[in-house]
Formats: C-alpha cells, sequence, structure tokens
C-alpha cells in the first residue's frame, strides 16, 4: 500500500486542572492551529498536522512529534513553528535546536 503523508505531525494540546505541567497551558492548541494553517499556506502536500492527546512528556512541553521517524520537538513560538515546518517539513532536515 502507498505511503498517504510523507510526515504526520502530532501537537499536544493536553490540558490538565489539577495543576501539573501540560502542554496546553503553553498555548500549544493556538501554536498548533497555526501550524496547520501554514502548511495549508504553503500547499505543502503529503503533510498531516494533528493535535494529541497527552504524549507524556509535560515537563519539556509544549512538545509535538513527527512520524514516520519519530522525531520529538519542543516549541514555544511561531518562529519554532516556522523553523519545524521549513526545515523538517519542506527540507527534510532536523531542527536540532528544538530536538527533545
Amino acid at each position: 500500500m502507498a505511503q498517504i503523508y510523507k510526515y504526520h505531525l502530532f501537537i499536544c494540546t493536553h490540558s490538565r486542572d489539577d495543576g501539573s505541567a501540560n502542554c496546553g497551558e503553553h498555548d500549544s492548541q493556538s501554536l498548533r492551529d497555526y501550524a496547520k494553517q501554514r502548511v495549508k499556506e504553503l500547499k505543502i502536500k503529503r503533510v498531516r498536522v494533528n493535535s494529541a492527546g497527552c504524549l507524556n512528556r509535560c515537563k519539556l512541553g509544549p512538545m509535538c512529534v513527527i512520524y514516520p521517524e519519530g522525531t520529538w520537538y519542543h516549541f514555544e513560538t511561531k518562529n519554532d513553528i516556522d523553523d519545524i515546518i521549513n526545515s523538517h517539513l519542506i527540507n527534510d532536515t532536523i531542527v536540532e535546536r528544538l530536538v527533545k
């Protein structure tokens, strides 16, 4: 079977009400929305951007993982998201400064 997506980006948007660390408290939902919109605007084919529940790396958050290779990134800003999109999704180059 042919591979549908070249890259599948999962961004944790999980929030907790108990005061423990979580990606949602770092505005990860709006950064996920930004990533999805940028991929659309740039017309990058065969890339899927999804929300994810807890990825169990809460203390490093906010976090995302890109498959199929399983590269984990910590991000904080739209510039970080842009670097992940431009380097990893477009140019197949890992953004070392964001790897966790």
